[in-house]
């Protein structure tokens, strides 16, 4: 059954990586008559296929040499039979096809039985592309016989701007990390001789025209790095193999897919009408350095202001200031934040969020908070600090085992300074790097960006699927830590808080954009979009 997965992720879905998927499809693949699984896969692809281009004249299938080819065929087959016309071109005809798998094989034969054509170029012009051209477990070297093809291929598709059907995972997608080849970036694909391209046909932000469909499992890479964006509307058949799972034992996913049901893991409505402001908690904001020349008490009025919509009972604001120097007693804007000097906060019973707008006078503040803070969110220059300093990072590891909980919030060029690499190495592999950051620091880690992973010692990991390009300005990711900070004063642990608050978050942005389509949003208006849980 064909499940759409993108929209308002209501349910969290496991996901599974390429070596979980082989097993699951070993698994699914016993008791059942040969063939049957890629029979039932094609029938999948050729169905939505007719969903999404109901009224499409010409269909162009374009197959690969292996199994994702045999799941084209399949579908073209249908296709055929349903009375359109579909255009087959297929890069096996130009390598050994001895080396093609037999249930791909078999299901060229039924294709080629009922009728359908294999063209030596793809159609001038389509309706609908079905992109089965490299499946989950292919490596692509761009010296191999047939690479030039599948550049010409894809460079075709994307011109047309066709809608396209990527059969389980986009080519050129890395199902596991969601990084993309960059032979099958766009620039290069153009760049490729015989390519021909129009300025600006590629849009990446056109999703709508793009759709993954996964089969028997949910791969990581669909939901995080540039998976996000080369998948488009993503969709889901486990062909029945659910129950084999189970059967299998392969109960722990390689990663979740958060959903609704998740992020909202408690309820303010609920509360007694006896409860008080004590009753949700006190978060306290360390950061925006207002000494000479530094002035950026901002980033920290924008945590303070979303723990405070995000439902902590009190928001306490400690602004590190020069000594001497007056610092900031109210917000004429937020007069609920109650602003004090460090030394007036109970670091044992408060929720510390530290680094938003920290600047260089955060390194003076962290020893004591490492230390003595029982609940600690660490952002920004927080994280800056920590990663240049040794005896910062001893006492961070000391956290954890004394039961003292963090949670860390790096975007990619943070991370990679905390574990001394280049960010396009945290990129390469996000569910890799943040899991690297929960070893090395013992802490929940909440890596941004596109897919952000939340992950956390003893946890499986955890991706975000909500969010888009309006979160990309200065100020959001202040609003996030304040938002983590006020559900760790509710009451929820580091994971359930983080995995909330990501979600919250990215749905804020989501929704806005609905509503106010080309509108631009900036991190205050988001942080007063902010609900508490439950409301």
């Amino acid at each position: 059954m064909i499940e759409k997965i993108s929209g308002r992720f209501e349910v969290t879905h496991p996901l599974h990586d390429v070596a979980a998927t082989r097993q699951i499809e070993a698994g699914a693949a016993c008791g059942r008559p040969a063939h049957s699984l890629m029979q039932q896969a094609g029938l999948s692809v050729a169905q939505l296929t007719l969903a999404l281009a109901p009224h499409a004249r010409v269909i162009w299938v374009a197959c690969g040499p292996g199994n994702n080819g045999g799941d084209g065929f399949e579908a073209a087959m249908h296709l055929h039979q349903w009375g359109k016309t579909v255009v087959v071109t297929w890069t096996g005809a130009r390598s050994d096809k001895a080396a093609e798998p037999s249930d791909a094989a078999a299901s060229r034969m039924r294709a080629l039985q009922a009728g359908v054509q294999v063209a030596d170029r793809p159609p001038e012009h389509f309706d609908f592309a079905v992109d089965a051209l490299l499946g989950i477990g292919a490596t692509f070297d761009a010296r191999r016989q047939g690479s030039g093809v599948i550049q010409r291929w894809l460079s075709h598709m994307q011109t047309q701007g066709a809608p396209r059907l990527s059969v389980d995972i986009p080519t050129g997608l890395d199902a596991d990390t969601g990084h993309l080849n960059r032979i099958f970036a766009p620039d290069s694909i153009a760049a490729t001789p015989g390519a021909k391209m129009a300025r600006g046909s590629f849009d990446i932000k056109n999703a709508g025209r793009r759709h993954t469909l996964s089969l028997l499992t949910l791969k990581p890479g669909l939901f995080t790095a540039q998976g996000r964006d080369h998948a488009g509307e993503v969709w889901f058949d486990d062909l029945g193999a659910t129950s084999m799972n189970a059967a299998s034992g392969l109960r722990t996913p390689s990663a979740w897919l958060v959903g609704s049901d998740r992020a909202s893991l408690h309820d303010r409505l609920r509360a007694g009408h006896a409860s008080h402001k004590g009753s949700f908690g006190d978060v306290a904001i360390v950061g925006g350095e207002t000494r000479s020349g530094s002035h950026m008490a901002g980033a920290a009025l924008l945590a303070a202001s979303a723990a405070l919509h995000a439902g902590a009972g009190r928001v306490l604001v400690s602004l590190l200031a020069a000594p001497g120097q007056q610092a900031m007693t109210v917000s004429a804007d937020q007069p609920e934040l109650m602003f004090r000097d460090l030394d007036a906060i109970n670091l044992k019973q408060t929720v510390i969020v530290c680094g938003c707008g920290g600047g260089n006078a955060v390194r003076a503040v962290l020893p004591r908070l490492l230390s003595a803070a029982t609940q600690l969110v660490l952002d920004a220059d927080a994280l800056n600090a920590i990663a240049t300093d040794p005896q910062l990072q001893a006492l961070l590891k000391a956290r954890n085992p004394r039961g003292s909980s963090t949670v860390l919030t790096p975007h990619p060029l943070e991370a990679g300074r905390l574990l001394e690499c280049p960010a396009s190495d945290i990129q390469a592999n996000r569910l890799q790097a943040a899991m690297q950051l929960v070893e090395r620091f013992g802490s929940t880690v909440v890596l941004k960006g596109s897919g952000t992973i939340v992950a956390s010692p003893g946890r499986t990991s955890a991706i975000n699927p909500t969010g888009n390009a309006l979160l990309a300005t200065a100020g959001t990711g202040d609003v996030l830590a304040g938002m983590i900070g006020a559900r760790l004063a509710g009451g929820m642990g580091c994971f359930d808080a983080a995995c909330a608050a990501v979600f919250a978050h990215g749905c804020i942005a989501d929704e806005w954009a609905d509503a106010r389509p080309r509108q631009p949003m900036t991190a205050s208006m988001l942080a007063r979009q902010i609900l508490p849980a439950g409301f």
